[in-house]
């Protein structure tokens, strides 16, 4: 290599241009055509992946919102969600210490509906039970909201989180918020006072329902975005049968949501002690007052026998159509995490179906209840993520 680099005992050196030497390159300025060219490619390109440490804390998050639906449930079983008769973001978090403070307390307590026409016996020592249960309650949401939003303020001024993901994470901050919102709105519906009503002091139903499915949506939300941060995308065949299953999977997720929803109207109307039978109620299949109330649309909202028939209704159909969805994907080759969750998703609704049933037979206890509104949180779960293994890989 040395003598084809040397000539004839010389080396061969670059002879430098004569003249003056090239002035510094100026700014290249782009032609109209280039710079919306480098646009649109800016565009096109994917955005920055997201760290998985964003999908486990999406993740926790789901956990601690799920901790607060099971921990509002029982809340709401023990008869506790009306004895805190004011809100305040920060002074309440201080419980009362003093006897002097229970007794104030407890007279803020006595000169609402709940105590007036149904716990006029109460001592002090049950509305203390009935207090830490709501106060329990109170404090796990704002737990939530700071697992929501302090982590969102790092992640957001580390770098970590792309365009789409802040969108998502902004949306899921202001929920938060407006869910704390509404678990306030709800209760004061049953502060009110109802001259006209000869029923026990409860919450608006439909605020219920709404203060529930937020809560639900958050959940989904969270779990969903998560899931789809940490598991990575199966390589499928887009077939005709992939197609319909992954629909079908659609279909039943927002069944099994609707279904989870509608437990709060039965939750809010205490129709889980109507028709205490199963699989008809009382003697009949379909009971003499399921539409008594009149017009007929408000049956299906304030008819607790048209309510509890409902949600009947909507169990059964999410387990049938669980069960067929589950028939139909063993005749398509799937993955083995894919697989699992079908398996899982079929295993989960049988758990639920015995879980509610049993709930009706036994007069709705508190245990077997609380277990039942954790089931469909589990069922509802179970969707997503075989929602997440069924994913389109994007083009």
């Amino acid at each position: 290599m040395l003598r084809a680099v040397r000539g004839s005992g010389r080396f061969l050196l670059p002879i430098p241009a004569l003249g003056p030497s090239p002035a510094p390159p100026g700014p290249v300025r782009l032609s109209p055509q280039l710079c919306l060219q480098r646009r649109l490619l800016q565009q096109a390109a994917p955005p920055a992946a997201v760290p998985p440490a964003v999908g486990r804390w999406l993740l926790a998050c789901s956990g601690a919102v799920a901790g607060a639906v099971v921990l509002g449930g029982v809340t709401r079983l023990t008869e506790s969600g009306l004895s805190m008769v004011d809100w305040h973001l920060v002074k309440e978090m201080k419980p009362p210490r003093t006897q002097q403070e229970w007794e104030a307390e407890f007279q803020k307590y006595q000169q609402f509906p709940e105590f007036k026409i149904l716990n006029h016996d109460m001592t002090l020592t049950e509305f203390k039970f009935i207090w830490y249960m709501e106060y329990s309650h109170r404090m796990w949401g704002r737990v939530v909201g700071l697992a929501y939003i302090l982590p969102a303020a790092y992640f957001w001024r580390k770098g970590w989180l792309n365009r789409p993901m802040k969108g998502c994470v902004l949306a899921l901050c202001g929920l938060v918020c407006f869910q704390g919102l509404l678990g306030w709105y709800m209760v004061k519906s049953g502060l009110e006072e109802k001259p006209d009503s000869y029923d026990i002091p409860r919450v608006s139903q439909y605020r219920l329902a709404a203060h529930l499915g937020s809560a639900l949506v958050l959940y989904s939300a969270s779990l969903w975005t998560g899931l789809s941060l940490l598991l990575p995308r199966h390589k499928l065949p887009e077939t005709h049968q992939l197609t319909r299953l992954r629909q079908f999977a659609h279909g039943t997720t927002a069944l099994i949501f609707l279904t989870a929803l509608s437990g709060a109207f039965v939750a809010g109307l205490d129709a889980g002690l109507v028709y205490n039978s199963f699989p008809k109620m009382g003697e009949r299949w379909i009971p003499d007052d399921l539409l008594a109330f009149s017009p007929m649309l408000r049956n299906v909202f304030e008819n607790p026998t048209t309510v509890q028939f409902d949600h009947r209704i909507l169990g059964i159909t999410s387990f049938t159509a669980i069960t067929a969805l589950y028939l139909f994907s063993r005749k398509i080759p799937l993955p083995r995490r894919t697989r699992m969750a079908v398996t899982s998703l079929l295993a989960v609704a049988c758990m639920q179906v015995g879980l509610g049933i049993s709930t009706l037979l036994l007069y709705v206890p508190t245990p077997l209840a609380a277990t039942h509104q954790s089931g469909s949180l589990a069922l509802l779960s179970t969707a997503l993520w075989l929602m997440s293994e069924l994913r389109r890989i994007p083009k």
